[in-house]
């Protein structure tokens, strides 16, 4: 797998504000706004900075947490996990493996069969849709 790496001028440049905000500087959007969180469509979840396949609509579940859900990732290598401290809480961070664009938060209260629960925001992903 060949990383990106840009400067953040260069993500700027071609990321709209909010997918900057929270894909580059870390940041969440409000829960229930996400264009994704509701969506229903067969396909496939892609990282909204590089087109990285991350999740498909077979892994999406409803968490009623306002952010997409997800019990699995696309594949094995598709994201990185980072421990994270910030906000005086013990989480564990989700990544793009392509382009380390944070996505959102990984939680062991998902269902079966993995019991995770990928809490991802939705500004930072784009959807494909397939008839599959």
């Amino acid at each position: 797998m060949k990383k990106i790496h840009k400067t953040a001028q260069e993500w700027q440049e071609i990321l709209p504000p909010e997918t900057y905000y929270v894909a580059r500087e870390h940041g969440t959007e409000r829960p229930f706004s996400g264009a994704l969180y509701n969506n229903k469509q067969k396909g496939i979840y892609r990282c909204a900075c590089c087109g990285e396949a991350l999740f498909t609509s077979e892994s999406k579940f409803d968490s009623d947490t306002g952010w997409p859900s997800y019990f699995e990732p696309f594949n094995e290598t598709c994201i990185s996990e980072k421990r994270d401290h910030s906000h005086g809480m013990e989480r564990v961070e989700v990544l793009c493996s392509v382009c380390d664009a944070h996505l959102g938060h990984v939680f062991p209260d998902g269902p079966r069969p993995t019991g995770l629960r990928y809490c991802i925001n939705s500004v930072c992903l784009t959807f494909e849709a397939s008839d599959a």
